[in-house]
């Protein structure tokens, strides 16, 4: 149901659009067609990566297909948004009708605005944000641990083996003592991960990685994930625990399967009360979970913060918290907008981000 959704949108803003087009350039009605026919094969590329047909094409043919048919759709959001707000000052007397007809000056300028615009999203995505938070625990800690942690890495047709590889740099240059992936690192098929040999770049980190499943595990094949996990030196913790120093850390399983993964309740019941507890859930759903379990620290991902505005605002209006640093009771919590992207390589109005965090103890405990 929501395939058939997530196809007829951009198909309904393909013929709005489309027609604009049309009526807007003042060329003849072959290089309309031609102009109008490139951008509806484009979007239509879109159905081709999300059903997989990508991994019988040659790799280059694949990333190709993937990031023209991903990023189409954006652009389309943004010049139906652009049409939208065009015609309704039409509407009003605002914009003349000539504006919208047969018009190079208009055509011209809806372009440059455009190119800008997604000039800006795409170096906007390609600079990672350091966000840095501070926690503080009266727990016994023998000395202040840090964290790297990141969501949403999407390595795949998209962000390949060389943007993976500077990602690594970057967490290495941190020198954690460990790093905390909340899910979605496989973007959706597990085929150019296996290609170009992705493991190998996790294997060059210089500190040890946990991490939980994301629903796009589940997407590309959930043992399929686990493998790639395994060859890549990371800890998988899937509605399990471990004990790392002075630290408790629960991975849990992705809320996709929420009628057969365990409850949180559950899972604390495996964690040692005197260590600082951080549970990794890819999806910020029912938070009160965490708090009614007296959990220290949850960190997630899932939202992306919406990736483009104005999906950031239609975001935070689904989740208690789509984005940032909360709290509930005793309970800290961080929902990251991820360090991958899905789809087009562009941010706007939001960013791309990994997380630095420090655990100490409290000043005052400290002194007791």
């Amino acid at each position: 149901m929501w395939i058939l959704v997530l196809l007829i949108m951009p198909l309904s803003a393909l013929v709005y659009v489309g027609w604009h087009v049309w009526c807007l350039l003042p060329w003849g009605w072959v290089c309309k067609l031609l102009l109008v026919g490139c951008m509806t094969g484009a979007v239509l590329l879109l159905p081709v990566s999300i059903v997989r047909y990508t991994d019988r094409l040659p790799m280059p043919l694949a990333v190709g297909v993937y990031e023209v048919g991903s990023s189409s759709v954006i652009v389309l959001l943004y010049l139906f948004m652009l049409f939208l707000a065009l015609d309704l000052g039409r509407i009003v007397h605002l914009v003349p009708k000539t504006m919208l007809y047969n018009n190079v000056w208009t055509a011209g300028g809806i372009m440059f605005v455009m190119l800008g615009l997604f000039f800006y999203g795409n170096l906007n995505y390609r600079h990672k944000h350091r966000e840095e938070i501070h926690l503080t625990t009266n727990k016994t800690m023998d000395n202040p641990v840090r964290l790297v942690m990141m969501s949403d890495l999407h390595i795949g047709y998209a962000n390949g083996r060389k943007e993976l590889g500077r990602w690594v740099d970057m967490v290495n240059a941190e020198q954690p003592d460990l790093v905390l992936i909340a899910g979605d690192i496989i973007d959706g098929s597990i085929r150019p991960l296996v290609d170009e040999q992705m493991h190998k770049e996790f294997l060059r980190l210089k500190a040890p990685v946990y991490a939980c499943v994301g629903n796009h595990e589940y997407y590309c094949g959930k043992d399929k994930a686990s493998q790639f996990y395994k060859d890549a030196g990371i800890c998988l913790l899937q509605d399990s625990c471990a004990v790392v120093g002075d630290l408790c850390i629960i991975g849990r399983d992705d809320y996709t399967n929420k009628y057969h993964r365990a409850s949180l309740d559950e899972l604390m019941k495996l964690a040692d009360p005197l260590k600082f507890c951080i549970v990794l859930d890819h999806q910020p759903q029912h938070l009160e979970q965490a708090e009614q379990q007296n959990v220290d620290f949850q960190f997630s991902g899932h939202t992306h913060n919406g990736q483009v505005w104005p999906i950031s605002w239609i975001i935070r209006k689904m989740y208690e918290c789509a984005y940032g640093s909360c709290q509930r009771g005793s309970t800290q919590y961080f929902i990251s907008s991820g360090m991958g992207i899905w789809g087009g390589k562009f941010r706007i109005g939001t960013r791309s981000e990994y997380v630095i965090a420090t655990i100490s103890m409290n000043s005052v405990q400290k002194t007791i």
